[in-house]
């Protein structure tokens, strides 16, 4: 091939590479945003049971997972993840956990807890760094562990001062970290893996909502929703599926060190959202903790940028 015709190639090539790290950055931005103002519908049907939005939650989600790899042409991806035993033991560990940091996001929106809620997942990256140290061998070097530092710091400032565990933040920040842990050793793309989750857990939900049918103790006042709250509830499907396949979307197309420094936007909106639009208080106590993970954060973030272009 001659010189001119590499060179035509080149610049044919560059486009196609910017086009696709631009729908990367859009799938991405557009992933960590709706993270970001979840608390918003949540606080639609804050009036609705914790365990009731849950259910609902997870039985929409798999509706229109199924709907989507049935259109995509995987649902014999689905099948055959489905009989292999090992994946099954795997996806019944991540159900369980991420079951528990559904619920527990979703209890801390629903009882004005948004703040603690946004704090589990600033300390999230902090705490993979140190599943990675304890679990898979990885190395801690002195800016992770300084992070890591500061965090506990923050962690015990605000025990000390209010005098409770910040449990919710803990929760969200571990129950996420070791689900991330234990998704590495499952070689399957994100789409699949929530249908595997929400199939193990929608027998359960299921079988609730039909008892809360049977025995008239579900809805409002024991009664039924009205069509606005079950279009709502139906919606959660869309609110829990769509974020996680824009991810997916931008996760392929960009750069981890991006994919990392984005991460930060939902947490971020969320404080804004618990302050200027929930009325949560944004004490000094917590000012500082905020600080100090910021602080951390902002020392884990150089240090992963300056690695990689060493």
């Amino acid at each position: 091939m001659s010189k001119s015709g590499q060179t035509s190639d080149a610049v044919s090539a560059a486009p196609s590479e910017e086009n696709r790290q631009l729908q990367g950055l859009a799938g991405a931005l557009g992933a960590f945003t709706l993270w970001g103002v979840f608390p918003l519908y949540f606080k639609m049907v804050d009036y609705v049971p914790v365990l009731e939005i849950m259910a609902n939650r997870i039985i929409w989600s798999l509706v229109l997972v199924i709907l989507i790899l049935a259109f995509t042409g995987r649902l014999k991806t689905l099948k055959k993840t489905a009989l292999n035993k090992r994946s099954l033991v795997w996806f019944t560990a991540t159900t369980l956990l991420i079951g528990v940091n559904w619920i527990t996001f979703v209890w801390a929106v629903t009882s004005d807890m948004v703040l603690e809620a946004s704090l589990g997942y600033y300390i999230n990256p902090l705490v993979n760094v140190m599943l990675g140290m304890l679990f898979l061998g990885e190395r801690l070097n002195k800016a992770q562990g300084l992070a890591i530092g500061l965090a506990v710091v923050a962690v015990l400032l605000l025990t000390i001062r209010l005098g409770v565990v910040p449990w919710v933040s803990l929760v969200l920040a571990f129950s996420f970290g070791f689900y991330g842990l234990l998704r590495k050793k499952i070689p399957t793309e994100s789409t699949v893996g929530l249908a595997m989750e929400t199939g193990i857990l929608t027998p359960i939900c299921l079988v609730y909502v039909g008892y809360l049918a049977f025995t008239g103790t579900g809805g409002a006042g024991g009664g039924f929703y009205d069509t606005q709250t079950n279009l709502l509830l139906a919606g959660l499907g869309f609110v829990t599926a769509i974020p996680l396949i824009l991810f997916s979307f931008g996760a392929q197309r960009l750069r981890l060190s991006t994919v990392g420094l984005l991460q930060y936007i939902a947490p971020t909106i969320q404080v804004f959202l618990a302050i200027y639009v929930f009325g949560e208080t944004f004490t000094q106590d917590r000012f500082i903790a905020f600080g100090l993970i910021w602080v951390g954060l902002i020392i884990y973030t150089w240090d992963g940028i300056r690695n990689r272009k060493a």
